[in-house]
């Protein structure tokens, strides 16, 4: 008998998750496109997945087609949470393909079918009396603060269907996709650095990195459980139809008027980060007239969209505005109804102008109908930064998108660590592009239920 390549060893232990889902999948809708229905094949499979798709391919759709069988599969009652400003999106385009689906405000108003429900008012239903769940734009997961993303991962523990939906899982770094893992269960949030992650004391920021020997490994155990994606045919689909079109990125550099950031011990992004308010709240004033001059160039033609990142941004835009008509503003601290009025007249054309943060209204929202859009400076956010572009530059828009990017004098830092981060997004995508491809055909292992039909007998000399 021949000895096992020391390969094939390696492999027979390394971690893979744990299929729950179904074992054989009933028929898809006809409204999935080849590679959507792939994705919706193997969630189901799955059970708890994670499903990294880009922009505008379609994540909300392969949502509620998992949903929809999901929880036929249980108790018939299915769960979306979502950021406030896309519920009635998702409400609307689930309506469009005839799922039964509803937003819902607390627990009286669900009901048989997929509730669709804002991440904020979690705590006025009871997570477990539905049978699956759906993490739409799951980066909050991140985003909460510990005992915030604690109690949502508790909350819904030990479902047998659950999904993660995000373009954008990991931006800063590769250990953020802890919490996925966690709150699908497959593998707890520290053990998975242990087994995947080194902590590089020799850096000032003693950052976490793949181990050497580990980086093929994690990506094949993340290909057990999710799917990422940039295009179709990262899942064996056609690209036709899903070809970006151009994007032009204009930058507009303020007064100095205020302080330069320099560089210290620790190097530009955390100086940078440390003076970033001062800078902002310097050269406020001066930014948010540039950004207004750029949209009233073509006022009443077309659609524009100002991003900010402080409220003392948002009152300095609509004071530059000086009471101009056709301007609607979003911000946090807005009453719910009022936020998606606003959101509403700026998608349906009602208004020209919309005037508010990436964290507010940056994800999830299709607004293909607008591709002009001025940022008033940016934060070290590469994830908020990519996906407010992505809120106009989309599969399916049909002009140029301009970005015009108004920074202030020191600002330069930003942009660096933004590439910097911007490259390992896209290295993260090559990765597990291959790692789809070097498991296809390899079925996770199934969990199977242990039911004994004989019942053994102790021995009498044991009881003697």
């Amino acid at each position: 008998m021949s000895a096992q390549p020391y390969s094939h060893f390696l492999e027979s232990k390394a971690p893979r998750a744990l299929a729950r889902g179904l074992s054989s999948i009933p028929a898809l809708s006809s409204h999935l496109f080849s590679f959507q229905a792939a994705c919706v094949d193997f969630a189901l499979r799955a059970g708890p997945c994670g499903m990294f798709l880009d922009t505008g391919l379609g994540k909300t759709l392969v949502q509620l087609e998992y949903l929809e069988h999901a929880r036929q599969e249980t108790d018939g009652r299915a769960l979306i949470l979502t950021p406030l400003a896309v519920a009635k999106q998702i409400e609307r385009e689930a309506i469009k393909f005839g799922y039964p689906a509803r937003v819902i405000r607390d627990q009286s108003e669900s009901g048989v079918g997929i509730n669709i429900l804002n991440y904020d008012r979690l705590h006025l239903i009871d997570p477990q009396s539905f049978g699956a769940v759906a993490l739409d734009e799951a980066s909050i997961l991140k985003s909460f603060t510990g005992k915030q993303s604690r109690s949502l991962i508790q909350a819904f523990d030990g479902l047998r269907f659950k999904m993660v939906a995000t373009a954008t899982p990991a931006p800063n770094d590769h250990m953020e996709i802890g919490p996925y893992a966690e709150f699908c269960e497959v593998m707890n949030s520290n053990e998975m650095l242990s087994r995947f992650f080194i902590n590089d004391t020799q850096e000032a920021s003693q950052k976490w990195r793949l181990k050497r020997h580990g980086v093929e490994q994690f990506w094949d155990w993340m290909a057990s459980w999710c799917r990422l994606a940039q295009l179709p045919s990262d899942l064996g689909g056609d690209d036709t139809g899903f070809v970006l079109g151009p994007l032009n990125v204009v930058r507009h550099k303020a007064a100095e008027s205020a302080p330069t950031m320099t560089g210290g011990l620790f190097g530009d992004e955390v100086v940078s980060a440390t003076n970033l308010h001062q800078i902002k709240r310097a050269t406020a004033g001066n930014r948010a007239q540039i950004a207004v001059d750029i949209a009233m160039t073509d006022w009443g033609l077309k659609p524009w969209c100002i991003w900010c990142d402080t409220d003392y941004e948002a009152d300095a835009i609509m004071a530059a505005f000086k009471g101009q008509s056709g301007v609607v503003e979003v911000r946090g601290s807005m009453a719910p109804e009022k936020k998606e009025a606003a959101l509403e007249s700026f998608a349906l054309g009602e208004s020209w102008c919309m005037v508010t943060k990436p964290s507010v209204a940056g994800y999830g929202l299709n607004w293909q109908h607008c591709a002009d859009t001025v940022f008033v400076g940016r934060s070290f956010s590469y994830e908020a930064w990519y996906q407010a572009v992505r809120r106009f530059w989309r599969f399916g828009q049909k002009s140029t998108v301009n970005v015009h990017l108004v920074v202030a004098e020191g600002e330069d830092s930003i942009a660096r660590v933004i590439d910097r981060k911007a490259d390992d997004h896209d290295s993260m995508k090559i990765a597990m592009r291959a790692a789809m491809i070097r498991n296809a055909g390899k079925s996770s292992a199934r969990k199977v239920e242990y039911n004994p039909t004989y019942k053994g007998k102790v021995p009498s000399w044991l009881t003697a």
